[in-house]
Order: structure tokens, then sequence, then C-alpha cells
């Protein structure tokens, strides 16, 4: 298994993320936790700093919507084996987690990480939704936040990749972050096993081995 889990963005980790990736780098990059901010004028252009980004790391992206998927799974084990590498852009953690139900992703997921058929790299919603549950995310994501095709009901439950919550922006110059602390205290206060991420901080699975990437002070 070969997972990739940022705060935000690829801190200054891009070379170990393309390093993770590796073959012949094609990356899908999925973008449906912001599928609520779709009318916003800078939604675009804010993608295409995302692909840039890939794109300087040497890796070759492709926009990859969950949402074609929504009337026919069929196709969409067969679509994710055709990249070396998944990126899943942050935004909202339970339109996120909606999407993957609805595509069927989250069963299609854990079977190409078991085969180590590609790797999956995520930041912020695209590392919470890989903890068990997204309980005491609803105190930075609108859980109510349901874009247009999607329907109402609220997915509790995580993919369950990982065996702890994430709390990413820790500390960290980020606007959620005075909200992240009241998600820490709810994982304090209900006996969750959970791992905080500052931005810049990376969590690297390569197989059996983790290690935690930390950007050290300028």
């Amino acid at each position: 298994m070969r997972l990739f889990l940022s705060s935000y963005h690829f801190g200054k980790y891009g070379k170990e993320y393309a390093d993770l990736v590796g073959g012949q780098r094609r990356v899908a990059v999925i973008f449906n936790a912001s599928d609520a901010y779709k009318a916003n004028e800078l939604y675009a252009q804010k993608c295409q700093v995302v692909l840039d980004s890939c794109s300087q790391l040497g890796l070759e992206p492709e926009t990859f919507d969950l949402r074609n998927y929504f009337e026919d799974q069929s196709e969409l084990e067969a679509d994710l084996k055709k990249f070396d590498g998944i990126w899943v852009v942050g935004g909202n953690s339970f339109v996120l987690r909606r999407a993957m139900r609805y595509s069927g992703f989250d069963q299609a997921l854990p079977k190409l990480l078991a085969e180590n058929a590609l790797a999956y790299g995520g930041f912020s919603a695209g590392a919470c939704v890989l903890a068990p549950s997204l309980r005491g995310i609803e105190l930075c994501d609108d859980p109510n936040d349901v874009p247009g095709g999607y329907a109402e009901e609220i997915v509790w439950e995580g993919l369950d990749i990982v065996p702890y919550a994430i709390a990413p922006h820790y500390r960290s110059e980020h606007p959620e972050t005075e909200l992240i602390e009241r998600v820490v205290d709810y994982f304090k206060t209900n006996y969750i096993n959970y791992k905080t991420l500052q931005d810049g901080q990376v969590i690297l699975i390569a197989g059996d081995d983790a290690e935690l990437l930390k950007e050290e002070p300028n």
C-alpha cells in the first residue's frame, strides 16, 4: 500500500509523491471535494494551478471526475487502473465521501491499494476520508453542503484505510486552523485515535513503513 497524506498540497515533498507514484507517472486528479464551489469564478483557475503543480513534478495529470460514474460504476476500477497514482484535492470531506460512495470508488480503492496497482495521495479532505469515520469533521466541514446531483444523505463512515482520524491544518496559518482545534478536542473527548498534520507535513506510507515528513523551519 502506497499513501501520501498531506495537510495542504504537496508541501515541500512533491518529489516524494512523484517517486511514490512511479511507473509512467500518470495521475488521476480528483476535484470532487470542491463540487459545491464550481460556480465560483476562481474554481477553474484553482484547478489549473493543481494540474500545473503536478506537471511541474514530471507527472502526467488528468482530471478524473467521480460524477461520471454515479449512474454506472462498472468501468470505474478499469479506468483507475490506467493510472499510476491518484491525487485527491481538498474541499468538503462529506461531499468527497458522497462522491466516493456513489461512484463505487470506496469499493475499488482498497482492492487497488492491496494489489499495489497505484498510489493514493490526497490533502485535507483527501486525507480525512481515509479514516474509519468522519465523526468530528463536521466541526469544520458542513455535512449539509450538497452540490447538484448529490443526495442529501450524510455518509459518516470513512474508507477505513488508515486506523486513525486525521486533523489537517493543525496550528497552521490556514483559515480552518481554529476549527481544527475543535475537531481535535472532539477526538480527545470521544477517545478517537487521531493524528494531526500541520500544513507542510505529510504521512508517507510505503508497504509496512510509515514516516512523518515535516518541513524544517527556515
